[in-house]
């Protein structure tokens, strides 16, 4: 698609109902559109990261720019929070601390089939359709 051009694509888990809830809150206040979500188990996602081992492309999400520039783990989030409206302040402090949001960004991917279990079934759908409109 010609307007997937200009698109950020977020690789995520589509496996991980927490992961799914993220991204729609993330997709949901992308009101210019320009993250495209990407499941890291579909083949588009297995060519954009050739260069990693499965082990490494399921470690965390990913973050590819339009030009192609790839960010991964904690290190996805200052550009990712820079896209989203209200967003250059955030992306900026957690730019400024690097290891800290690293740290944050572990626990939340170590934990994260608990906080997956605290959210209802219908949360975790309602984000599934959100992510399936805009992929």
């Amino acid at each position: 698609m010609a307007r997937d051009a200009n698109r950020w694509i977020v690789l995520y888990d589509a496996d991980c109902g927490f992961c799914r809830w993220s991204l729609a809150l993330l997709l949901a206040l992308d009101r210019r559109r320009r993250l495209r979500p990407l499941a890291l188990e579909s083949a588009d996602a297995d060519a954009l990261l050739s260069d990693l081992t499965p082990a490494q492309r399921a470690a965390s999400w990913h973050l590819i720019s339009p030009q192609r520039r790839r960010w991964s783990a904690g290190a996805a989030a200052p550009p990712l929070l820079a896209l989203l409206p209200g967003g250059r302040l955030p992306a900026a402090a957690l730019a400024g601390a690097p290891r800290l949001t690293e740290r944050a960004y572990r626990w939340v991917a170590d934990h994260r089939s608990q906080l997956s279990r605290a959210l209802p079934s219908s949360t975790k759908e309602r984000a599934r359709r959100r992510i399936a409109r805009r992929e």
